[in-house]
């Protein structure tokens, strides 16, 4: 996964290896993984006040629908697109259902999805981590790192590496006063 994240391997080999891993996992194991993922911080407030601001939000991840779903409902987001694993008779099949969400269909999504905003890029901001998150950050009108790799860090137009994901606002120009009154 670091490696992959670092794009020191192809994404899409390096993802499939991993899913085969998981196969036999009973599909009640995915629902303990869901209840234990934790929120990152400032999560809540970001989201929260960039609805109240009337931004759509996205997640646009290579890990798994069954995670994506759980904070797409926790935070109020608009759209989720993530990779789903194949489960039949209760188990895990060590599969992914294609298409595998990889940086290449990270950008297309988000093209798709300014598209069916009516945005223009440059009114598109993306938020990443790894370098399957490159393409997707190249395309965005804004492209932010976030406690990034460091291959991100150098290509990101902006970086965050010690806030929380409510460091966010103030490059948008949210004051403080502002967030906290929203949240």
């Amino acid at each position: 996964t670091e490696a992959a994240m670092r794009g020191e391997l192809d994404f899409q080999q390096s993802f499939r290896q991993r899913v085969s891993l998981l196969k036999g996992l009973p599909e009640s194991a995915l629902q303990t993984v869901v209840d234990t993922v934790p929120l990152m911080d400032g999560a809540e407030r970001l989201t929260s006040t960039l609805k109240r601001l009337g931004y759509k939000m996205a997640i646009l991840s290579g890990g798994f629908t069954f995670v994506g779903r759980e904070l797409q409902r926790r935070l109020g987001i608009d759209f989720l697109h993530a990779n789903q694993l194949d489960v039949r008779d209760g188990a895990v099949t060590g599969e992914v259902i294609p298409p595998i969400v990889d940086g290449a269909r990270k950008a297309a999504l988000l093209a798709e999805i300014a598209d069916q905003e009516n945005l223009s890029m440059e009114q598109v901001i993306a938020v990443g981590d790894g370098a399957n998150d490159l393409p997707m950050l190249k395309l965005a009108g804004l492209g932010i790192a976030f406690r990034a790799k460091p291959v991100v860090r150098q290509s990101a137009r902006q970086s965050i590496s010690t806030l929380g994901l409510d460091g966010i606002l103030f490059l948008l120009g949210v004051r403080e006063r502002e967030a906290a009154s929203w949240s």
